[in-house]
């Protein structure tokens, strides 16, 4: 069984002691190292390099989100968990934008958090089921306050599978492989999608996969 190494960072001793706790109960799960601030948590990770951070948005001397953008800039390989008190998409947006591979309220439930591990480990997007939600919902609420029409059905066949495996984290040779066309193919089907779906960026297009319920 391969080995998930996290860091665990959080100004809150005892949400450390507790997280930490939790995860090394679980097979497969060690803890590398701890953090109580965010530039800490940059220094640790460099030191550590994990394959998961599970970290707080805010904390002294360095904020979560701003941890989080030195962290995959430096680290590309290690994914970032962003544990919060915050609900709202604004906070959800900034940590994808950072990029960050899930963003878990702290009262989650424990297998939310033992689930969003293995997900971002894999590469893969997970969020708290109330997130999902609140995301649906705003989706749909700002949808109907313009009076206007989902792109989604815009998209080709290709197109959609293209954005769901984008959503699921693979790169475009992985996606390239799979529908066995070429990179570049990929690239257009993914210029294409974003330009029909107005996504700016990777974050926007993992925001309108949730909303979509295409990854959870």
């Amino acid at each position: 069984m391969t080995t998930i190494r996290i860091l665990l960072a959080d100004d809150h001793n005892v949400m450390r002691r507790g997280l930490r706790l939790l995860l090394e109960s679980q097979p497969g799960f060690t803890v590398v190292g701890e953090a109580a601030d965010g530039l800490a948590a940059v220094e640790q990770a460099m030191a550590t390099t994990p394959d998961v951070v599970l970290m707080d948005v805010a904390m002294p001397r360095l904020s979560g989100i701003e941890a989080a953008k030195r962290i995959t800039g430096a680290l590309p390989q290690t994914a970032i968990v962003i544990l919060s008190m915050h609900s709202d998409e604004g906070y959800v947006l900034q940590a994808l934008q950072a990029g960050a591979k899930g963003y878990l309220l702290k009262d989650s439930a424990e297998g939310d958090l033992i689930e969003a591990i293995k997900a971002a480990s894999a590469g893969r997007a997970f969020f708290s089921p109330e997130i999902s939600r609140m995301l649906v919902e705003d989706y749909v609420r700002e949808i109907k306050s313009r009076g206007a029409q989902d792109s989604y059905a815009l998209l080709t066949g290709r197109e959609r599978e293209v954005l769901q495996l984008l959503a699921e984290g693979k790169s475009n040779k992985d996606i390239a492989g799979v529908l066995n066309v070429s990179p570049y193919t990929v690239e257009t089907h993914r210029r294409n999608l974003q330009e029909k779906l107005n996504l700016r960026n990777f974050a926007e297009l993992i925001l309108y996969a949730v909303r979509k319920g295409i990854i959870s």
